[in-house]
């Protein structure tokens, strides 16, 4: 998977007129965060098409920057975050951003954006 950090003006309508681009170009969004800070917002998303996605983006003009993603499935237990991120910062590995992608109840499935894709590899597999 790759994470796409999409940076627009923080106003209204920018969040839909990215959605509806994607959209248009039959895009899935699989996992996404939305913020802003001051005058300017930011959206991290993940999408099925990384090749069509980065074609969107770089049409509708927006500066964006991409990364691979870690994925990884933990056991669903109070400390099983506890323990996988302890494992990453003990490795060194800064996460950037973490998506719960799925939960069911026994297991959860996250992605992480890193700042060590191959050492958090490592940690997590």
């Amino acid at each position: 998977m790759t994470e796409f950090t999409v940076h627009m003006v923080n106003r209204p309508g920018q969040l839909a007129a990215l959605a509806d681009r994607l959209s248009e170009a039959g895009i899935h969004i699989e996992a996404l965060a939305a913020f802003s800070l001051g005058d300017e917002s930011m959206v991290r998303l993940m999408a099925n098409d990384v090749d069509t996605t980065r074609r969107v983006l770089i049409e509708a003009g927006v500066r964006f920057e991409e990364q691979p993603v870690v994925e990884t499935v933990i056991k669903d237990s109070p400390a099983a975050l506890a323990s996988m991120t302890r494992r990453l910062a003990d490795s060194g590995v800064n996460i950037e951003a973490m998506y719960l992608l799925h939960a069911n109840g026994d297991s959860l499935h996250f992605a992480l954006a890193v700042d060590d894709h191959d050492s958090a590899v490592q940690v997590t597999g």
